[in-house]
């Protein structure tokens, strides 16, 4: 049976697809046809089916009943002969996670648009995608790595996909492009930017080379024949998401590049870190993948203790791998650290929920965060990258520094990912200490599957790093790197709640445990007006508070369901829960400490180099 998909780019107005399925059955077969529910790499249920209107079938020409059996699935019984199903789907979601049309861009990913058909997902899956022929559209080019059959000059025509998995797995960028690239050992690395402005996007493959690079030397192979990042621009965004040999990415258009910028400001380093890190998933997620990933239809929820590895390792390695290159410095690079640790000190819910339950529950209450997100979980991105900052200096201290995190990822591709094998629940613990020839269970009962605090600024002193947390001057305020510790002196006043603008007021969206707004009775909702009679405003808030001393207690007017109340709040300080990292004097570290820090900050491009 061959299934052919053709997709019409015909209303950009209604922001809908048309999608015309073909397929052949030359026996009587019931068929049952069905879109995924969510896409990999992102793991919350989407139910794009939702988006699905006005879909018909006809056999040999004949219009027949469809039934429809659930959410996301339909069924054609006893279809025999030519069989074609079309259908529209709305798109306008800018994420990369979906699918989105106007007249100014097309942008989708299979799992949002493309019926699957039970029992032939293993079939080639061709695609045929139309140019459009709306005013504005002449100028439109099409860019995926999806495998071509037969396009014109604009990329428009026909693709295959050895089966449904390759199909949905590759998403697809169209309208006015700007490409460049690079090359690495003779693999082409696309680059392809829409809506990028006046960016100087000549000078972005200059710099993000020899961080990818860096990936490749650690791994020893690069397992695609060409790679290709499409990167939105917007006025404020920021994600991405992983592809077998792709990445979808959005940013700042502030945050590319401009003509005759000097040096690597924040938004570009993080620009940078994006592109890095979802260029390590080229190996650790899209191939090194936990075994119930990898066996999941993505009809249901596929849960795993293993995502903190998974996304959290990758988030330790994006930034390394920026200082390791010579993009960034390495003061640059702990003014990256710095936040993550922030970000973690201020998460009461690290004290309640381990980083494998976060994984294991990321469909229902990392990506479905409410009010008491910050109180009940803990982030497996964040501290996921902490906990594999701690397993590198495990495996450095417990080898004598013969080895590192850097050799466990090598093992990891040679026995799964290059194998094409799952990993096992427990399998990252039983190859490390395979690997280490001890015993790991200690740290991972410890830090992984418990709620011990990191020890982090042991961790990071075993790496000539210092650590001081101060309090933060403002929410906004999340540390960085320092000559040296400062002082704690601090006028800052902490309302103990992340708060919001709103119709001129200021909504609280959620209370911090155990802080001032929570022991005054504040609750996510109230619309505070007032302190002590003086109107307040998100951006005076803070300062407000700073005018009256620790414990003194003021008058907070409020509305609570459009009822007028005063609470009592009294003053607090701000904790110390601000990160400051800095550097060690070598001259106070042991030789082996400086070799180590040496080693961990070292190119993995230049290992054997005399």
């Amino acid at each position: 049976m061959s299934i052919e998909y053709t997709l019409s780019l015909a209303d950009p107005c209604a922001h809908e697809f048309e999608v015309r399925l073909r397929l052949t059955a030359p026996e009587r077969v019931g068929l049952r046809l069905d879109l995924p529910a969510w896409i990999p790499g992102s793991y919350m249920i989407r139910d794009f089916a939702r988006n699905v209107h006005d879909l018909r079938a006809r056999i040999q020409g004949e219009p027949v009943t469809v039934r429809k059996l659930d959410k996301q699935t339909w069924s054609i019984p006893d279809a025999q002969g030519d069989i074609e199903v079309r259908y529209r789907v709305y798109a306008l979601d800018e994420s990369v996670r979906s699918a989105y049309f106007d007249d100014t861009r097309a942008y989708f990913n299979g799992t949002s648009l493309f019926l699957r058909v039970a029992g032939f997902t293993d079939q080639p899956h061709r695609l045929a995608i139309e140019p459009p022929g709306f005013g504005g559209s002449e100028a439109w080019r099409v860019a995926t790595m999806l495998p071509a059959s037969q396009l014109d000059g604009r990329g428009f025509g026909a693709y295959v996909a050895s089966d449904y998995a390759e199909l949905i797995d590759h998403p697809v960028e169209i309208g006015q492009l700007e490409t460049t690239g690079f090359d690495i050992d003779g693999v082409d690395h696309q680059m392809v930017f829409v809506e990028a402005g006046g960016a100087d996007i000549e000078r972005i493959p200059c710099d993000l080379k020899p961080i990818c690079e860096e990936h490749v030397a650690l791994f020893g192979e690069l397992p695609v024949k060409a790679y290709q990042f499409q990167t939105l621009a917007t006025r404020d965004g920021y994600g991405g998401l992983e592809h077998r040999d792709s990445t979808s990415l959005i940013c700042k258009r502030a945050d590319l590049p401009w003509s005759g910028e000097v040096g690597i400001s924040k938004g570009y380093r993080q620009y940078l870190a994006l592109c890095s890190h979802e260029y390590f998933h080229l190996w650790n997620v899209k191939r090194i993948r936990p075994e119930v990933l990898a066996e999941s239809d993505l009809s249901r929820e596929a849960h795993s203790e293993l995502l903190w590895a998974f996304e959290g390792i990758t988030s330790y390695y994006d930034e390394l791998a920026l200082t390791r290159s010579g993009a960034i410095g390495c003061d640059d690079y702990l003014d990256m650290l710095a936040p993550s640790l922030t970000r973690y000190y201020r998460n009461a819910g690290r004290h309640r929920q381990s980083i494998a339950e976060s994984s294991f529950d990321a469909w229902t209450k990392f990506y479905k965060q409410d009010e008491s997100a910050p109180n009940a979980i803990v982030s497996y991105y964040t501290k996921g990258a902490l906990v594999a900052f701690g397993l590198d200096r495990l495996i450095r201290l417990d080898s004598d520094d013969r080895l590192s995190l850097d050799d466990l990822m090598r093992r990891l591709w040679r026995h799964f990912g290059a194998r094409g094998r799952g990993i096992p629940e427990r399998g990252i613990e039983v190859e490390l200490s395979a690997l280490l020839g001890n015993p790991v269970h200690d740290f991972f009962e410890r830090f992984i599957y418990g709620v011990e605090e990191l020890p982090l600024a042991e961790w990071f002193g075993d790496f000539g790093v210092g650590l001081h947390l101060r309090p933060g001057n403002s929410i906004q305020d999340t540390g960085g790197y320092v000559a040296g510790p400062s002082g704690d002196k601090s006028s800052a006043r902490s309302l103990g709640a992340r708060v919001s603008a709103r119709d001129g007021l200021v909504r609280v969206d959620q209370v911090f445990q155990g802080g001032a707004a929570e022991q005054a009775g504040l609750t996510p909702g109230d619309l505070l007006l007032a302190v002590n009679g003086e109107r307040c405003s998100v951006d005076t808030l803070e300062s407000m508070l700073s005018r009256y001393p620790v414990g003194e207690v003021v008058r907070l007017s409020l509305f609570r369901r459009d009822l007028l109340r005063e609470v009592g709040l009294a003053v607090a300080a701000a904790a110390a829960d601000t990160a400051e990292l800095y550097w060690l004097a070598d001259d106070d570290l042991s030789e082996r400490m400086v070799q180590r820090k040496t080693a961990w900050l070292a190119s993995a491009t230049r290992a054997g180099d005399d």
